[in-house]
Parts: C-alpha cells; structure tokens; sequence
C-alpha cells in the first residue's frame, strides 16, 4: 500500500513539473530578459548584439536589456550565464574566446561549455591590421618592410594576452619574418580605438567591423584583412591571401542560454533573433559595418562549435609544439 502512494505521489510530482514547465513556456516571456555581452561597451561585440536584440525584442515584446561584463578573455561574463537560472531570461553572448581561448587555456576549471546550451551563430568575421590614417604604411607590404628595419619597435594594439588576436598576430610575424610590439588592451575593441585616437598606437589587429565607425570617419582605414575574400563592406581592403600571406583567421558570435533552458523557451529566442537577423532593419545597419551575418541555428551550431573548437586546438598545439607560442 505504502510503496503503491509512493508511486501515485512520483507520477504527480511528474505531471505537475511537466504541466508547470509546459505552462512557462506558454507563458514565455513575462518579464524583461537580460543579455549579458562579456566584452566592453563600444565594441564591435557590444553593438552587434545590441543591434540584433533591440529588433528582437519586437518579436518576443518584451524588454532585452544589454549588460557589460567584463574580464578573463570573456570567461566572467560568461560564467554568469552558466550560474543563471535557466528560465530564459539570461541570455548571452560567446565570441571565439569564449569557445576556444578560455578552455584551451584552462583558464577556470568550473568553465565549460556543457553548462550551456547554444542558440544561434549570428556573425563571422575575419581580423585585420587597421592602421591610423596618418600612419606612413601605404600597404602590408610597408608595414612588413618597416618592421623588419626596426625589430621590436612598431607598436601593435591587440586586445588581452593570449587571445585569438594574439595568436593572429604571432603567425602574422612567422608568415612574414617579422618582429612588433604587441601591445594588449583588454576588454575587446574600445580600449584599441582610444589607443589609436590618442597616438599610443599606429595599427591595430581586429576586424574592420570592430572600427567601422572610425574607418567612416576617416581616423583610421584597413590595411589588410585575414581572409580569402574581400569585405563586401571594405571592398578597397585587401585580403591576406592576395598579399600572398597565408593567414585565415577571425571570430564570430553565438547566442547562449544556461544549459538547463527548456527546449520550447530556447525556439522562442531562436525564431526572435533570426527574424531579427533577416530584418531589413538589421542587414541594412550590417553592411555599413563589415560583419557577415552568418546564421547557424539550433538543431546546428553545437556541432559545429565543436568542431572549430577542436580543429583549432590543434593548431594551436602545433604552434606550441613549434615554440612559437607557449600555453
């Protein structure tokens, strides 16, 4: 008898979170959603996302504020997505540090990426070496010249030590026999930019679209862009491989969620955010920046951040193996 009530009492505990969780995602959103962008204001990052999130929002008709979580190459504000509750309402947002640097790194040993559950790949975009418009360099090809003249000297902004721009740069000087001064300002592209403006700095390694707004203005312009195709932006840019460099690399966003979020409230946020990159609103706004919407859904991007991940971890163990960077 005791063990038959001990049955009913589990299947009603069963129905009741079944029917709860059901009714929540019914009732999915009720309340303001918070997306955290682990990278500074001001960003490429920082805009892409709050550019998407603000048309977003229409689609879901609630509130999706941005907060600016800074530090561990992405790892902090990270984290504090995969320590939220997993109702829908923490979001967040993942670049290439986030998925490859941190954990290659062993940065924090709590920090996985199982704690999450992936959405969405919105963007791709490659690097680039961004020059002052003052700056003596008509081409790589001077800045390559100049900086064999004077080893250690020219200055190269790049953002935090050990990151993917870090690594770019490294086999930027083994391509090329060269030898900067690489100078890290954490907390993504804002910090580059006031380097730039304030002449700390002459170049600049990240993408085009991190400083499209300077590149409009004219403080600044692309030297060269990490890719084997031209910006469809930036199309007086040209690409590493038509420098006759043999240098591919770049970063990405994807949109994440606690790993624990019910299935049904993570295809509500996946349907807003991809009407939201199909808007003529978004891609009007994109291509004055030089990203590259680049849509990856659900049922998709895991795998494939997998796979990037893992591909290059490997290329990195081999710059490793090579002494050309240490881990």
């Amino acid at each position: 008898m005791i063990n038959r009530l001990i049955k009913i009492a589990a299947i009603g505990v069963l129905a009741a979170t079944a029917f709860s969780t059901s009714s929540f995602a019914a009732d999915y959103p009720n309340k303001d959603i918070r997306m955290i962008i682990p990278w500074g204001a001001g960003g490429g990052t920082d805009g892409i996302v709050r550019k998407l999130s603000t048309i977003a929002e229409k689609e879901l008709g609630t509130s999706i504020y941005a907060e600016n979580i800074e530090g561990g190459v992405s790892a902090t504000g990270v984290l504090e997505v995969m320590k939220a509750r997993p109702d829908g309402y923490t979001l967040g947002s993942l670049t290439y540090d986030s998925v490859v640097t941190v954990p290659w790194q062993g940065l924090l040993p709590t920090y996985k990426l199982d704690k999450l559950k992936l959405i969405a790949r919105v963007t791709s975009e490659p690097d680039a070496l961004i020059i002052a418009s003052d700056a003596p360099y008509k081409s790589v090809a001077d800045l390559v010249k100049a900086a064999k003249e004077n080893p250690g000297k020219i200055k190269i902004a790049i953002q935090n030590t050990g990151s993917r721009l870090h690594l770019a740069m490294l086999q930027f000087e083994k391509l090329t026999g060269t030898d900067f001064k690489l100078i890290a300002y954490p907390g993504g592209a804002a910090p580059q930019k006031e380097a730039i403006l304030s002449k700390e700095v002459q170049v600049a390694a990240t993408s085009l679209g991190d400083f499209s707004s300077l590149i409009e203005s004219g403080d600044v312009k692309g030297l060269v862009e990490f890719s084997d195709s031209r910006n469809p932006t930036y199309k007086d840019v040209p690409t590493a491989k038509e420098e006759g460099i043999d240098l591919q690399i770049g970063s990405f966003i994807v949109l994440a969620a606690p790993a624990k979020t019910p299935d049904d409230v993570v295809a509500k946020i996946e349907a807003a955010y991809k009407a939201a990159l199909d808007s003529d609103e978004f891609q009007t706004w994109v291509a004055k920046v030089g990203v590259a919407p680049n849509w990856l859904g659900t049922a998709d991007v895991t795998n494939w951040a997998n796979d990037t991940k893992e591909t290059l971890f490997k290329q990195m163990q081999t710059l490793v193996d090579q002494g050309v960077i240490k881990k």
